[in-house]
């Protein structure tokens, strides 16, 4: 199995400390749950006595709702008329839908007066949201506003969170609250105390991610099978480039092993990554996430829906059956079969 093992008391001290630092902190659980998944990440929230959480999209409620999280849910993305599952959370109590159109502002106060919503600003993200120019001729009445949100960029400008901050103070119902993404801790805090009104800040990756050395992937090792140079193997026939071993290990491409999002390329170096990585793929030298005998190891072959063919080449068996082998993973397009606490839980 793919097993994400994690180290109960470390993580959740990381938790407090990051809720300690954040006030108004809003944790976010979204997508695959960052590896560990919604269900589990409502109930670390409920844990942290946050009364507010975040998802990403209408569908994802429900899984928090049933982990038993009984405070507030935000949907992140914005409300669209063609979207049902998104209209309908416009009636549910427990949640505050978020609105990035003129056109969605007034079509909800006409179709569901009395829905809690975000009013969601645009940014230098150029994704979602109100110009900031145009909320001062806003009308929300009818509409329950609990908040302005401010989606930013990475790297999070303070300059930007305050120009747009400002702005919304300026509205009739800017004092509802302003809540701001991808900020640095301190420069929300310092923040948070020049503004006029409530402050809030989502967080996810640097709250679930933010202490890696708390938790590790494994895969188990489900068979190894000593080679000759120039055996073929898998389901293409492959040949073997020396003598060595081939190592069955757990997780394969339904889990995302080896899957990996575009990163954007910041330097020429980085340009040149992908280009080294074609160069391998044609030799047949992909490096696999999975670290055996000290190292990691090349694929034999592209991997497989949940295994992966491994070789290792050299004398000395890599490994045996049942062993569990650090594995690389991107945690936020990972499935695990298993999540483990090496600490009791309570």
């Amino acid at each position: 199995m793919l097993k994400l093992s994690i180290d109960g008391d470390a993580w959740r001290a990381h938790l407090r400390g990051v809720a300690e630092a954040v006030p108004g902190l809003v944790p976010v659980a979204k997508g695959n749950g960052y590896g560990f998944g919604n269900a589990r990440l409502a109930q670390e929230a409920a844990k942290l006595g946050s009364d507010t959480i975040a998802v990403g999209i209408p569908q994802e409620v429900n899984a928090v709702k049933v982990a038993g999280f009984e405070g507030d849910i935000v949907v992140l993305n914005p409300w669209r008329p063609h979207d049902d599952a998104a209209t309908a959370c416009l009636t549910d109590p427990q949640v505050i839908s978020t609105v990035s159109r003129v056109e969605d502002v007034k079509a909800i106060a006409r179709n569901a007066p009395g829905s809690a919503v975000l009013i969601e600003i645009a940014t230098s993200m150029h994704r979602h949201g109100i110009a900031a120019d145009s909320l001062q001729a806003l009308d929300l009445d009818g509409l329950d506003v609990r908040g302005w949100t401010i989606h930013l960029p990475a790297a999070g400008s303070v300059d930007e969170a305050r120009r747009l901050a400002t702005a919304v103070a300026a509205h009739p119902k800017g004092s509802a609250g302003v809540w701001f993404s991808h900020l640095g801790f301190d420069d929300y805090r310092a923040l948070a105390a020049e503004l006029p009104m409530p402050t809030r800040m989502r967080v996810g990756t640097r709250l679930w991610l933010g202490a890696p050395e708390t938790f590790r992937a494994t895969g188990t090792v489900l068979d190894v099978h000593k080679v000759g140079k120039g055996t073929e193997v898998g389901y293409h026939g492959a040949r073997t480039r020396a003598d060595g071993y081939i190592v069955v290990v757990s997780g394969g491409t339904a889990h995302g092993v080896a899957l990996a999002a575009p990163a954007t390329a910041h330097s020429f170096r980085q340009r040149l990554i992908p280009l080294a990585e074609a160069l391998e793929e044609v030799r047949g030298r992909v490096t696999s996430p999975f670290t055996l005998a000290g190292k990691k190891r090349p694929f034999a072959e592209p991997p497989h829906m949940h295994s992966s063919l491994v070789f290792v080449d050299g004398p000395g068996e890599p490994a045996r059956v049942g062993d569990e082998v650090p594995v690389t993973v991107r945690m936020t397009t990972t499935t695990f079969d298993e999540v483990v606490f090496t600490v009791p839980r309570g």
